[in-house]
């Protein structure tokens, strides 16, 4: 298997962290957990907003990568890219929990034209 079908693997699995950050409290109740998350402010609110948006970043990405696989094959531009979004994504997450909105939005665009170049690197 490809560096970058292993990205994929890893990026389906990248939202749960910051879901676990987001519901760590003795608050948290299983038994609403919407209503608990609506609820939340700071480091908390920001992980599940990080959470909400890695699982909306995931199926370009995925869908990205496969294109590009079915394509070109496996091939080393690919896994490069996949590994630069996987890292953009990876720091994307610690700048949403640290507030610092310029580079996260900044990592945001970079991860997003990473998924672009894997399309466009198939065509």
């Amino acid at each position: 298997m490809s560096i970058a079908f292993w990205c994929v693997l890893v990026a389906a699995f990248l939202p749960f962290p910051y879901t676990l950050a987001a519901k760590a409290s003795r608050r948290y109740d299983n038994a609403n957990p919407r209503e608990y998350l609506q609820g939340l402010q700071g480091w908390r609110q920001r992980a599940h907003w990080v959470q909400l948006n890695s699982f909306e970043a995931f199926p370009a990405f995925a869908a990205a990568v496969i294109v590009n696989h079915l394509v070109l094959g496996a091939n080393a531009r690919a896994d490069v890219l996949a590994l630069a979004w996987v890292a953009c994504r990876l720091l994307y997450g610690a700048c949403y929990l640290a507030d610092l909105a310029a580079l996260r939005s900044t990592l945001w665009m970079v991860a997003s034209a990473c998924v672009v170049a894997l399309f466009v690197s198939a065509a």
